[in-house]
């Protein structure tokens, strides 16, 4: 059963090749750099933050990921600078991605306004060598599937624009602008590529009273043939220092109509520097059967006491 569902999980891997081909994180109102180049530098101090996700647990070969995210700002609050390095795993491949992030801080008389780009290599691997692949027929007996362990690089270029004051945020960004070639297919014929991905987010902080304020947050995400998708997220911050919150995301089966997600978030400002958040996903597709669920983590450590975007002063936007 073990590698039947794997062999269903490379399947998978195979078919979004055509279509999303980016993780998906829940907590992404903690991650919005590997998102948008735009936001470098909006926390006003210098912020490393880490990231692991395990999703849909149980299932070999399911996807996980494990990101190190660095920013700050420079030029007395003009210009951010900051990196991504991200390694995600699914089935028999591997794709790590450095990301070099620029923005430029335009100060406004209500808020922020950045204006990033970015550079980024990535290194994908396939290890066909994999004793848990499996095929009905010989793996040489087809020359369009390739032998051994194969790998390559590719580069690509992003953009994106991202404003912000105390209250509210929005932004919206192209991460990779060039559909690379991402096949290992020696015959000629071009069989995976990558597409092109577009994401707007947005969020607003309503104060309710000086102990409780209320937060939604969505983001939206485009990939060409690939349906709509996104994430609508409503939470609510007690004393400045706690968050919980839900996320319904769109998408998953288009047989059940019922979304891909339910996912539950909790978070705690540690001390001034140090921010700690956890979410688990209920899938609600028919992949439910096969899996526990996702699970994700996220640690934000910032040199400094930050002014910036995620407190309700306002560390947690």
């Amino acid at each position: 059963m073990r590698k039947i569902l794997f062999t269903f999980i490379c399947a998978l891997f195979a078919m979004t090749t055509f279509a999303q081909q980016e993780q998906q994180y829940t907590q992404f109102m903690y991650n919005k750099l590997a998102y948008n180049p735009g936001y470098a530098g909006s926390h006003e101090t210098a912020c490393l933050t880490g990231i692991i996700r395990s999703q849909w647990m149980g299932l070999d070969g399911a996807p996980n990921t494990q990101v190190l995210s660095f920013d700050m700002p420079v030029r007395n609050q003009r210009v951010g600078i900051g990196a991504n390095i991200t390694r995600n795993t699914i089935g028999i491949s591997e794709r790590l991605t450095l990301d070099g992030v620029y923005s430029y801080r335009i100060r406004m008389a209500n808020g922020t306004l950045g204006l990033g780009v970015q550079a980024s290599i990535r290194y994908l691997n396939n290890d066909y060598t994999d004793p848990d692949l499996i095929s009905t027929v010989p793996l040489t007996a087809d020359g369009s599937i390739p032998v051994g362990t194969r790998s390559k690089y590719v580069p690509n270029f992003g953009a994106g624009v991202y404003f912000n004051n105390e209250k509210f945020y929005i932004g919206a960004s192209i991460p990779r602008f060039f559909t690379n070639n991402i096949d290992f297919n020696e015959v000629g014929t071009i069989l995976s590529e990558e597409k092109i991905h577009g994401f707007i987010m947005a969020g607003y902080r309503f104060d309710i009273n000086d102990n409780v304020a209320f937060k939604p947050q969505l983001l939206m995400k485009y990939a060409a043939n690939s349906p709509f998708d996104a994430d609508v997220n409503a939470s609510f911050i007690f004393n400045k220092k706690y968050v919980a919150g839900l996320t319904y995301r769109l998408g998953g089966s288009t047989q059940t109509g019922a979304g891909e997600s339910f996912d539950l978030m909790v978070g705690a400002q540690i001390t001034d520097h140090i921010l700690f958040g956890l979410s688990y996903d209920v899938t609600l597709s028919e992949i439910k059967d096969y899996s526990n669920g996702s699970i994700e983590g996220v640690v934000r450590y910032c040199i400094g006491k930050s002014q910036g975007e995620d407190i309700v002063n306002p560390r947690f936007f």
